[in-house]
């Protein structure tokens, strides 16, 4: 386990105490993973009690991951806890963000992702090219698929 991933473990384990504290409750440790892929920041598991990290990301932003990423995927357990099932990033999810954490509810990362980015595939339409990702790119091909241009609404065509 890398030092920063030792960073992260802390920060979840801050987490779940500062809520427990903020909300009167008994709120366990997590399961935490570092098996994260793509370009996806983080994750959680509500079910398992879990959070995933994506190791390469978390290497290349450690500050953002400790200050943001983190807390973000501890509320959406948290609010699972207290809320059941319900819009991952609504209102509730939101109040837990800033009411308990004091961050401000951002749903997407802005991290450089040009190292975990995936091969894509060209595909033209009548007005431009696009690019599709392995995993659209494999539904085409199995014929499970069809994707269509959201300017003209013509289907993609592999170049």
């Amino acid at each position: 386990m890398s030092p920063l991933q030792s960073q992260v473990i802390a920060k979840v384990e801050h987490c779940i105490r500062h809520a427990n504290q903020r909300l009167n409750k008994r709120l366990v440790m997590p399961n935490i993973s570092f098996r994260q892929r793509g370009k996806i920041a983080g994750s959680a598991r509500l079910q398992g009690w879990e959070v995933r990290f994506n190791p390469v990301l978390l290497e290349e932003n450690p500050q953002a991951f400790l200050d943001e990423v983190v807390p973000h995927e501890v509320a959406h357990l948290i609010t699972f806890k207290l809320f059941g099932k319900v819009r991952p990033h609504g209102r509730e999810w939101q109040i837990i963000m800033t009411e308990v954490f004091g961050i401000p509810a951002r749903t997407t990362h802005s991290f450089d992702v040009s190292s975990v980015q995936g091969s894509t595939y060209r595909y033209r339409c009548q007005c431009s090219e696009h690019q599709l990702t392995v995993r659209r790119h494999n539904k085409v091909i199995r014929q499970q698929a069809t994707y269509h241009c959201r300017q003209c609404k013509q289907p993609l065509q592999a170049v």
